[in-house]
């Protein structure tokens, strides 16, 4: 029971709740860059690079011949010659998700950078707005401690 217990605590606490906030937010944002890149910026790069769509851009290895030992119909072993099928090396696709990801990292670099200048504008509001004064009450409590200091 006192698992039980430990655990609703846990997931109730505010860090929680906005951490998985954030990562929902983050995976809906990650869909917008990624059609940012795919619809919005690549098609124009590959228009100059004379059409070129990024993602299908590979290189194929070409098929290749092996020798397999496989059981015959008699039953003994015997040694035949097999073609793998061609690997494709998709580089393109890499291309595209390296730019999805130094578009993301730009713009969390940005949202972050906005925050600390906010937050520091906010700290200096703080500090240049004049301390309250003391009511009637603290201002007794310090004199009665001064005194018994004394």
């Amino acid at each position: 029971m006192g698992l039980l217990k430990e655990f609703k605590e846990f997931a109730l606490k505010g860090n929680v709740i906005d951490m998985a906030v954030g990562v929902i937010i983050g995976g809906a944002f990650g869909k917008i860059v990624t059609s940012l890149v795919n619809d919005i910026l690549m098609p124009p790069i590959g228009w100059v690079l004379g059409g070129t769509d990024f993602t299908k851009l590979s290189l194929k290895f070409p098929a290749r011949k092996v020798m397999e030992t496989v059981t015959g119909p008699d039953g003994l072993p015997q040694v035949v010659e097999k073609t793998l099928d061609p690997v494709t090396w998709n580089y393109g696709n890499f291309i595209q998700v390296t730019i999805d990801f130094l578009i993301v990292a730009v713009c969390i670099f940005l949202v972050i950078k906005g925050i600390n200048k906010l937050s520091s504008l906010r700290k200096k509001e703080e500090e240049a707005a004049p301390a309250p004064e003391p009511s009637t009450e603290e201002k007794l409590l310090t004199e009665i401690r001064d005194l018994l200091k004394k």
